[in-house]
This record gives C-alpha cells, sequence and structure tokens, in this order.
C-alpha cells in the first residue's frame, strides 16, 4: 500500500483487494474507478470496480479471497488536490465523500476483513467525465506503484 514516502508497501504474503469507488460523471469523484480499472491483478492484487454502488457489492467483496480492504475513493481530506492518504477505517470521521448513500465508515462493519481507505483530493467535482490534470497525475502514480508492488 502507499506509504506517505511515496512507496507501495504490501506486507508479507497478504492479499490486498482494493475496490474502486465513485461517479465517473463527476470529474475527480470518479478517481477509484480510473485507478480499479488499470490494476493488474495479481496473487497479492484482487480488484474489483464498484462505482456509486459498493453496499451492492457487500457479498462479493466478502467472497474474494483477501486479508486486506482498500477503498479507493475522491475525499476531502482538507490538503492540495491531488494528494492522497491511506488510512484505517476508524480514522474517516472528518472526511467527506460525494457520492455514497452510507458512510464508508459505517459500510465497513459489513466486511469481514481490515478496511483501509485510499483517499485522493479532488479538483473539480462538477458534472463532467474528465479527471483535472493533478488528479488524474495522482492515480497513473498510484497505479504504477501498485502493480510494481503486485508483480
Amino acid at each position: 500500500m502507499p506509504d506517505s514516502t511515496g512507496e507501495l508497501l504490501i506486507p508479507g504474503n497478504r492479499k490486498i483487494l482494493f475496490v474502486g469507488i465513485g461517479n465517473v460523471l463527476k470529474q475527480d469523484d470518479g478517481i477509484g474507478v480510473y485507478i480499479s480499472n488499470r490494476l493488474k491483478e495479481s496473487e497479492k492484487i484482487k480488484v474489483l470496480t464498484a462505482e456509486v454502488s459498493i453496499e451492492n457489492y457487500i457479498g462479493k467483496i466478502n467472497s474474494i479471497d483477501h486479508d486486506i480492504l482498500v477503498l479507493i475513493d475522491c475525499a476531502d481530506i482538507k490538503k492540495q488536490p491531488g494528494s492522497f492518504e491511506l488510512l484505517p477505517v476508524n480514522r474517516i470521521t472528518d472526511m467527506t465523500f460525494n457520492t455514497h448513500n452510507i458512510s464508508l465508515k459505517k459500510l465497513s462493519e459489513f466486511f469481514n476483513k481490515e478496511v483501509f481507505i485510499l483517499g485522493v483530493q479532488p479538483e473539480k467535482v462538477a458534472f463532467g467525465e474528465e479527471l483535472s490534470d493533478i488528479v488524474e497525475a495522482t492515480g497513473n502514480r498510484i497505479i504504477e506503484l501498485i502493480n510494481k508492488q503486485g508483480g
């Protein structure tokens, strides 16, 4: 998983399931989907794209063999656009997510694995299908880090 130094750390032989969340019709809100659609699955990396209805994927997520769940989403982490943070789900009380019917923290109670949120600070969330340049560049960096480590 990306850490604050920009390195990707997958502990030991643990399997990570990355789930892309977001609305691809609201610019940077689609960054989770952008990333998940470009990740390469491997023995250590599993990927699922849920878009705006993650609550419909609870059973599917719990049925996939993994040790750690990382939900990738656009989030107001109170930083510069394009910044990202990987946080345990219990630390997301002050983060704003734009397109969910249920909070990700509450939703995490339905998963039977350790849950993290990979939140990317948006620049724009108006209607439109294009990511902002800065958020797309961040997405590409995250994709490269995960794919490199996943082998």
